[in-house]
């Protein structure tokens, strides 16, 4: 037994760094990859209908903004609102609440009979996603060992880029048949139907549980889950993660913005906002961007498919180099090779081959790192203030989603070009490298005094 003094107390996290990762925890963090999954499925659904909607309601672009824009919105609120409940009430319980939030709401928007119920019922349906997305991460994160984190983390990410691809397959079946009202009652149905194996299958994080004081068998039954092996009954428990101190008499908000962690949350809220910028601009325009080189259609949308492919292969990829090696390091190389790739992109689009490997590059770099500064995130922060850390940092980064799905419209409008959007796209790209690349300098020294002094 680890980390076991003359009184048995055992550090918890010295408990799962010790052992190989057990059946159990593959389970949670299969079972937060389906909630990401249908997250992102959710998340996608209203562009995916956007123009069935448009048809049948006789819309204009401009019409449907507020529709499109409602649930971003509503992600935002959601994940800055959920990580402070997360943190004071637990993790499962604010990851369940949201799932089912975001199912009912969904369900309900299928009755809408015009755009500005349509537009409320997206903005609660995004409330919950919001509030979804970055507990499964804490919560994937809080049972992972150290060495294994990042990678098991996004990994577990990787379920909602595939709850989007899926979200576009399942609507261009459905929507000619049945209509757009059925791709919102789907996702309305699969969260709810998810929701009782959650409840039963999905433990309550440990960590939160020592932290929280909670009974010593309670403790025990799950740590005896992850190690198949029977604990003594005269136990205690405690733990000592994340970098720098805590204060659990403040709030966990007070917290993440003062003391040793401030200047981190503020470099993680830059990197965020620029990466999520990029991602959301290229994810709305980018097939628009092509369109206009006079590609095909067939070469168009595997140009799409290499951003997501990339961004897949990005994350597992970066998230095992972050386990390897120094994961600042690892992450301000992506995002500078991220904007050479933008570059590349600019300069060479009208080669087609040229084209195709600097958008699954782009896609690799920016979207990788993104689910790669998901884990740096949850590494970061302490018990006491992770799931406020986690939310607070994807809730501000939605300000830079929205200035990249609107800031798209606005340079095509002002005739800026292909060249000229990606080479400005090149900008967010190295401030989100140096805000990494700083907070490295600040933290990687720190990171090691906390990695010894635990082990």
């Amino acid at each position: 037994m680890s980390s076991t003094d003359k009184n048995k107390s055992v550090d918890v996290q010295d408990f799962i760094d010790s052992r190989p990762v057990s059946p159990y925890q593959w389970l949670i963090v299969g079972l937060c990859f389906l909630v990401t999954a249908i997250d992102g499925l959710d998340t996608a659904a209203v562009g995916f209908i956007a123009p069935a909607l448009r048809d049948e309601w006789g819309l204009t672009p401009g019409q449907l903004n507020p529709v499109l824009g409602a649930s971003l919105l509503g992600l935002m609120l959601g994940a800055l609102i959920a990580g402070p409940l997360a943190d004071r009430f637990g993790r499962k319980s604010i990851l369940l609440l949201s799932v089912l939030f975001f199912g009912v709401w969904s369900l309900a928007a299928c009755t809408s009979q015009d755009v500005f119920s349509l537009t409320a019922m997206r903005f609660l349906t995004g409330l919950g996603l919001g509030g979804a997305m970055p507990n499964a991460i804490t919560l994937t994160s809080e049972y992972c060992p150290q060495r294994r984190r990042s990678l098991m983390v996004t990994t577990m990410f990787c379920g909602f880029t595939l709850g989007s691809a899926l979200g576009g397959v399942v609507a261009a079946q459905l929507v000619p048949v049945f209509g757009w009202r059925s791709v919102l009652l789907l996702g309305g149905l699969l969260p709810l139907l998810y929701l009782p194996f959650l409840f039963v299958l999905l433990p309550e994080s440990v960590r939160f549980l020592v932290k929280r004081s909670a009974s010593t068998l309670r403790i025990s039954a799950i740590l005896q889950r992850i190690s198949a092996q029977p604990l003594a009954s005269d136990l205690s428990y405690s733990i000592h993660d994340g970098m720098g101190e805590s204060n659990s008499n403040q709030s966990p908000i007070r917290q993440i913005l003062s003391g040793s962690h401030r200047m981190g949350t503020l470099l993680l809220w830059s990197s965020f906002a620029m990466s999520l910028l990029i991602i959301y601009m290229m994810t709305s325009w980018l097939p628009i961007l092509i369109k206009d080189t006079g590609l095909q259609l067939s070469q168009a949308a595997l140009i799409g498919a290499m951003f997501q492919v990339g961004g897949t292969v990005g994350a597992i990829a970066l998230g095992a180099a972050m386990d390897r090696f120094n994961p600042f390091r690892v992450l301000t190389c992506a995002y500078i090779a991220g904007a050479f790739c933008l570059m590349l992109i600019g300069l060479f689009h009208a080669q087609y081959t040229l084209l195709v490997l600097g958008v699954f590059g782009m896609g690799f770099c920016i979207s990788g790192s993104q689910v790669g500064a998901n884990a740096l995130a949850a590494g970061f922060y302490p018990t006491t203030m992770r799931a406020t850390g986690v939310s607070w940092a994807h809730g501000v980064g939605r300000i830079g989603a929205v200035f990249g799905t609107l800031g798209g419209g606005w340079m095509l409008g002002m005739g800026m070009g292909f060249s000229g959007i990606f080479t400005f796209l090149m900008v967010p790209a190295v401030l989100a490298s140096a805000a990494i690349f700083v907070m490295g300098l600040r933290y990687s020294r720190l990171q090691t005094q906390t990695s010894l002094a635990t082990h």
